[in-house]
């Protein structure tokens, strides 16, 4: 499976992370299929640079308005604004929606990247992604 992702949701992401730094962000990512059609910011109730906690209300929030377009939760994002561009064993272990992807992203050379995961049964796996220009 490789998700689309358009190119505007990637800059939402993007800008998220940038702006929260150096606090861990963290979203959701809805779709249909293959193809991601929302990002949904939400806050880390931790405040931490090292680790995130979505806040439920704000998740549950998400979750509602994916239901309500017929959408399916297809990823996590979350930052790691100090590394690594991988995810971290407390990630891999928290991992609590089988079959969503983890897009994490950390600073590159003063921006911002992004690399995705498959999370199962305490397994980590580089995931392919596209990134869809409109």
């Amino acid at each position: 499976m490789a998700l689309r992702l358009p190119r505007p949701l990637w800059e939402q992401m993007r800008q998220h992370v940038a702006a929260l730094a150096p606090q861990e962000a963290c979203g959701l990512l809805a779709g249909e299929g293959e193809q991601v059609l929302a990002a949904y910011p939400v806050r880390n109730e931790l405040a931490s640079q090292t680790h995130f906690r979505m806040d439920p209300a704000e998740q549950w929030a998400a979750f509602q308005a994916m239901e309500a377009q017929g959408w399916d939760l297809l990823a996590i994002y979350h930052s790691h604004p100090t590394g690594p561009a991988r995810p971290s064993r407390q990630d891999a272990l928290g991992a609590a929606y089988p079959g969503a992807a983890h897009f994490i992203w950390t600073p590159v050379e003063g921006d911002w990247d992004c690399r995705a995961f498959g999370l199962e049964n305490n397994r980590v796996v580089v995931l392919e992604f596209n990134l869809q220009d409109e």
